[in-house]
Parts: C-alpha cells; structure tokens; sequence
C-alpha cells in the first residue's frame, strides 16, 4: 500500500517534468489577453497510524484547471474580473479509517469531477466597491485567516460549527453554491462583507431539496474585518484593492466578527411534534470570531511575520446543529530553520463540541457520547521552489466523533502541491 501511495504522489512530479514548458508556451499568449490559466494539484497520503476506527492508508488528490479572467484586458471593461475552476477529486476518505467528523484532511472529498467555481466579479469607486456574482466559495474570503490556512485540518479553515451547518454545510469545498457577494470598504483597514447564497449545494443531497428549491432557502452571511497592515511601497491603492485575489499586503493583525443565518426549516435534533416526527423549526443561525496576531517580526525591514497566533471561536444553536461550540488556536513560525527562510511550522488545536440537543438524542437512543472531539495539529510546511511545496503533518485526534467507545487516533499524512 505504501509503494502505491509513494507512486501516486510521484506521478504529479512526473507530469511537470514532462510538459511544464509545453504549459508555459500555451499560457504566454493567453496571459497576453487577459486570461491567465492555471493547473494545480494537491495530493496526499493519509494513514491512520493507531486509533480510530481502523488502521489504514489512502490517496486523495485534487487537480484544478483556473482560468482567472482581466475583464479590461479581454473585454475592455477596466474593474471586471472573473474566474472558473474545474476540479477533479480523486483517492478515499482518510475519515474512514480516523472516524473523525472535522475532517483530517481539507482535500478530501467523493471522487467526481465537477465545476468547482465559475463568477464574476465587478470592483468601482477607486475599488472601494466590490460586486461579486456566480457560484462562489465563502471561504476564500469569509472565515479567513492567513495563519489558519496553513493546516490541513478542515476545521482550521472553517470551524465546524459553521462547516457542518445546513442541509450539506455551507457553500464551500467541494460543492459550493450559486450566489452573490457585495463588499464595502469604508475605511482602509475595514472590510464588511456581505453574501446571499442557495441553501444547499448545487449538486443534490439525498434526504435534502434540490437546489434552487423554495424548501433549500438561503444563506445570509456577514463579515465586519479590521485589519492592521504595515506601511509599503505599494501606496494606498493597493490597501483599498478588495474582492477575490485582489492581493492586499500581507496584515499585522486581523479581527474578524461574522454572524450567518438559514432561511430554510429543519428537524430539531432531539424534540419531536405530537405525531412523533422532529419538530421543524424554521431558521438555523450561528456567530464567529476570528483573531490572527503578529507576535514577532523580522527580515531586513521588519516587516516579515516570523511568529504569529491565531484564535477561531464559533457557535450555532443547539436545536439544529451537531456542533453548537468551536474552539480553534495555534501558532505559525515562519522561517525556524535559518535555511528555510519561506518555509512554516505551525502547531494547533480544534475543539468541536457537541449541543446539547444532539447530546440528548444520543443519550435517549442509548448511545455513548463525548463532550467532544479535539484534534491537535502538528505540519511542517516546506517551499521546495515556486511551483512545488511538501507539507509532513501528524494529528492526533481525541474522541474521534466525539464517540468514547473509538479509540484516539494518530494520523499521519504527507501533502504535495505542484502549480503548473
């Protein structure tokens, strides 16, 4: 097993050798245009090393084909951008061995290829405006943090509170919604964003309405950000650039406060109506707090983040949702080996915790529970070059599902990622 998930994680490495400059000469002239393509792989081979419901590997990978559109250039449209993302998910579920609900791994997902993202997005007034149409993943913009971003853990990225909400979870990886998103930012260092999105996933769910459906509702999600971003050369057009990969400086410090809110009717998880059914209860909502701090600085103008923390606090209410608390924290060194001076070692913690009325489901139907599953993140993240990164990462996963009767598990993954 272990030489087949070696030569899989080979075979993306292969592939650019042989035809990175075929690539480049296909791109130059599109890039001309306006129209920058791009081809991204992720891969990773994931074992449950001890723990868990059983001990085993598998390979997950992810192959995106970008297309990132300058609207002045192809259309003569100055402030319009666009953006498509086709995505072929292939390999298992490392949650099948783990039996964790969070998620080990933030690639993982049913093997299909599928139209990831496809919107369009308009920005005016000196870029203070920010019009965004299409289907769209929340969290490229809400519920960001750059430290965050660095571990595999999907919590990390969005905390379970908010990621395991709804029909099949918010509009986000693998199988995002349809939607608008306006953003305006009234100041340079504060951000409001705001999105209207389908209630559930384009692709159908069993046991949920289609998409589009009066029953799927929407989601209504919004932002307040205020960041703290060191002076630069740049001047102070590029810190009003906003909108997806407007590329803003890196910040100091963020703040984040979000609140999100379904339309939709769902079945409480523990009280039932008179005839027995679950009760419906019409709207599901939740808030969040984000926090990432620079504690440390360095690099010959003092500006680079060489130690930085990270706060993710998340609640949803208990009548409708697994989880009605998150907890998530860690650190980020950037360049700990002299060597390295790109590469990042990040150290975190994600609590998920049970509601009460999920707790009180489980207690009548006899089965056990845990107050919660916690998941503690070790990765190690090295820049071999501009196209080729490797990420080594151990969780260790306590109360996996918040199930006391599986054993913790230890996880071990290694991650590559390849941009052509």
């Amino acid at each position: 097993m272990a030489r087949v998930l070696w030569l899989l994680a080979a075979l993306p490495l292969i592939a650019h050798a042989a035809c990175a400059d075929e690539l480049a000469d296909l791109k130059n002239p599109l890039v001309q245009v306006g129209i920058t393509p791009t081809l991204l792989y992720e891969g990773s081979g994931i074992g449950d090393v001890t723990g868990g419901v059983r001990q085993g590997a598998t390979y997950a990978g992810n192959l995106h084909l970008q297309l990132a559109m300058d609207g002045g250039k192809t259309w003569g449209v100055p402030g319009l951008t666009g953006w498509l993302d086709v995505l072929w998910v292939t390999g298992g579920n490392p949650d099948n061995f783990a039996g964790d609900a969070q998620g080990v791994s933030n690639i993982s997902a049913p093997a299909a290829l599928r139209l990831y993202e496809a919107w369009l997005q308009y920005n005016f007034a000196d870029n203070r405006y920010s019009i965004l149409a299409g289907r769209y993943d929340l969290n490229s913009e809400f519920y960001r943090l750059t430290s965050g971003a660095l571990f595999l853990n999907s919590s990390f990225g969005l905390g379970a509170a908010f990621g395991l909400s709804g029909f099949a979870g918010p509009s986000i990886f693998p199988d995002p919604s349809f939607g608008a998103r306006f953003t305006f930012k009234p100041w340079p260092n504060v951000i409001w964003h705001n999105a209207v999105l389908d209630g559930a996933p384009l692709n159908r769910i069993d046991g949920s309405p289609n998409p589009f459906d009066a029953r799927s509702g929407v989601l209504l999600v919004s932002e307040l950000v205020f960041v703290d971003r060191p002076y630069n050369d740049a001047g102070q057009s590029a810190r009003f650039r906003i909108g997806r990969y407007g590329g803003p400086p890196t910040y100091d410090s963020k703040v984040a406060l979000g609140v999100w809110y379904y339309t939709a009717a769902f079945p409480d998880l523990s009280v039932t109506a008179p005839n027995g059914a679950p009760l419906l209860r019409h709207g599901s909502e939740g808030a969040y707090l984000l926090a990432d701090q620079t504690l440390l600085h360095g690099g010959d103008d003092g500006t680079a983040r060489l130690l930085a923390a990270f706060l993710q606090l998340g609640c949803a209410d208990p009548e409708l949702n697994r989880f009605g608390v998150y907890l998530g924290a860690g650190l980020v060194a950037t360049g700990a080996l002299q060597r390295r001076p790109s590469d990042q070692l990040g150290l975190g913690f994600a609590m998920a915790r049970n509601s009460s009325h999920y707790d009180a489901a489980q207690l009548t139907s006899g089965l056990p529970v845990a107050a919660a599953e916690t998941t503690i993140e070790l990765t190690y993240l090295a820049q071999v070059n501009d196209w080729l990164a490797v990420q080594p990462d151990v969780q260790y996963v306590v109360y996996p599902n918040a199930n006391p009767r599986i054993p913790n598990a230890l996880v071990a993954q290694v991650e590559i990622e390849l941009k052509f």
